[in-house]
């Protein structure tokens, strides 16, 4: 009988000790980085909808986790076994299978970065969506299509031109247009707030008016100090009911009838569009590009000077003036007598695509 005890009480101690042995073993491997794939990166893609058998295997197989076992425990050891999130993840350094869980559970999914700059027209938009390979030009077209999207801040729209919010935007591999769109459309939002729309309403513009005369602004100039004098000179010009006169509403034009080759002819002036507005008095009907916060801010706080007119002095910059003549003898300085001196001054030619600037 006190052998009996004896061999019960040694059986004991080694179980207790091996279970100890094995926990600490399984603890460890929780916690020790890992990384067992041999290039610099690897991508592991989760289907919505895969069971825990699955993500486990796929993330063995990626060699991103030792074994199934040591994800087990992790899993278990989380209690998050139903809380991880479908999507493309990158990993490119070792890891703990915790670590692995934890990126899972946030999700964590790799996004491929997509840029667009300020004052592009939705065709240039869908152009470089589909050169970055995000995806179709036409789908991206399709989905800025949908006015309905914006129709409780421009019941005009008919597109969505003007409110696709320039920035830069993290999208998962198969992200697709209409999402994108989406997002644009929340940027937009988030920048024209509701401080800005009571401006608007205060001022007596529409958000179309807005965002058309931003877009002329965000066309014009790409110097911070600039725009609220650009956004001076066209509300000068509305108040007074002076035409616009302004060459990007004609380059859109030309663009919209597929007819814009970089240049603008002197015949371009007379052509017969809404956004014409050498013919056409006032805002041309809507947007002629995505302004960025700047020109959306600067078109409802323009500066407070008499200006008319202004003339680029060819360095980026522009040259302002109140009057005709004054502004005369401006676009004889910079856009006549500056283009007649020699070229052996190592003067760049001058944006190809204006004529006379306002």
């Amino acid at each position: 009988m006190k052998k009996a005890l004896t061999f019960l009480v040694v059986l004991t101690l080694v179980v207790f000790v091996g279970a100890a042995v094995a926990g600490n073993i399984v603890w460890g491997r929780l916690h020790e980085p890992y990384k067992g794939y041999t290039g610099a990166e690897q991508f592991v893609q989760i289907p919505p909808g895969a069971g825990g058998a699955d993500i486990r295997q796929r993330l063995v197989d990626a060699q991103v986790v030792r074994d199934p076992l040591t994800l087990r425990a992790a899993l278990r050891w989380t209690g998050s076994s139903r809380a991880l999130k479908a999507g493309e993840y990158r990993f490119d350094r070792p890891m703990s299978a915790i670590e692995v869980v934890e990126k899972l559970v946030r999700g964590d999914v790799y996004g491929r970065r997509l840029t667009f700059p300020e004052g592009l027209t939705m065709q240039e938009m869908a152009a470089l969506f589909e050169s970055r390979e995000f995806g179709a030009a036409q789908d991206f077209i399709s989905a800025a299509r949908n006015a309905s999207l914006i129709r409780d801040l421009d019941p005009e729209a008919p597109d969505l031109e003007g409110y696709l919010f320039p920035e830069t935007y993290a999208l998962p591999r198969g992200t697709p247009a209409a999402r994108l769109i989406a997002m644009m459309l929340d940027r937009f939002r988030a920048t024209y707030p509701e401080a800005l729309q009571q401006r608007a309403r205060d001022q007596q513009l529409t958000t179309r008016q807005v965002v058309t005369l931003a877009s002329l602004i965000e066309k014009e100039t790409g110097k911070s100090d600039e725009r609220p004098i650009v956004a001076a000179v066209y509300r000068n010009r509305m108040r007074i009911g002076m035409a616009m006169q302004a060459d990007p509403t004609v380059v859109y034009a030309l663009q919209k009838a597929g007819r814009y080759n970089g240049n603008i002819r002197r015949e371009d002036l007379a052509m017969d569009s809404p956004y014409n507005t050498y013919k056409h008095p006032g805002l041309p009907p809507g947007p002629i590009a995505s302004p960025g916060k700047a020109s959306l801010e600067a078109a409802l706080a323009p500066a407070e000077v008499d200006y008319l007119y202004f003339v680029s002095r060819n360095d980026g910059s522009h040259v302002f003036a109140a009057t005709l003549p004054e502004h005369n003898r401006n676009v004889r300085e910079y856009q006549v007598l500056y283009f007649q001196k020699p070229r052996a001054e190592g003067r760049a030619a001058g944006p190809a695509n204006r004529l006379t600037p306002p």
